[in-house]
């Protein structure tokens, strides 16, 4: 029986561990479409200023920073679900402030009215996926 239980909780691991990856992969996937959508077919220049000078937002860009999101978020719900007594909870509270925060950039530094616009559709999307996926179902209390 012991043996049956450890290939259990190995099957466990490895399914939060691809589904965690998956909503990773799925919250940089859609902040590609929204960049793909709004630069590509509605023709906005989506670009943010960097001091004096203007920077295009691309979509190396894009999927980079959210993958960088996406695995800080990871690696905090990792760090909680060692330390906190209720782990998700404590990633969401927290998840949930970040994205708040992180709001501030494309409102500060966005060039335009419809580029701020989808920056913050993107900021939001992403963030919105990583909160409620990442902790999963089971762990929703």
């Amino acid at each position: 029986m012991t043996n049956d239980m450890q290939q259990t909780d190995m099957t466990r691991t490895t399914a939060r561990r691809t589904g965690r990856a998956i909503t990773v992969a799925a919250g940089a996937a859609s902040a590609l479409l929204l960049w793909v959508v709004n630069d590509l077919w509605a023709g906005i220049d989506l670009a943010v200023r960097q001091g004096d000078a203007t920077q295009h937002i691309g979509p190396a860009a894009v999927v980079g920073a959210a993958l960088i999101a996406g695995m800080a978020a990871w690696g905090l719900l990792a760090l909680l679900e060692r330390t906190a007594r209720r782990p998700a909870r404590t990633f969401r509270i927290t998840a949930l402030i970040v994205l708040v925060l992180s709001l501030a950039g494309p409102l500060g530094s966005g060039v335009g009215t419809s580029s701020r616009l989808v920056l913050l559709g993107m900021h939001l999307t992403v963030g919105v996926a990583l909160i409620i996926g990442l902790p999963g179902r089971r762990d929703c209390r």
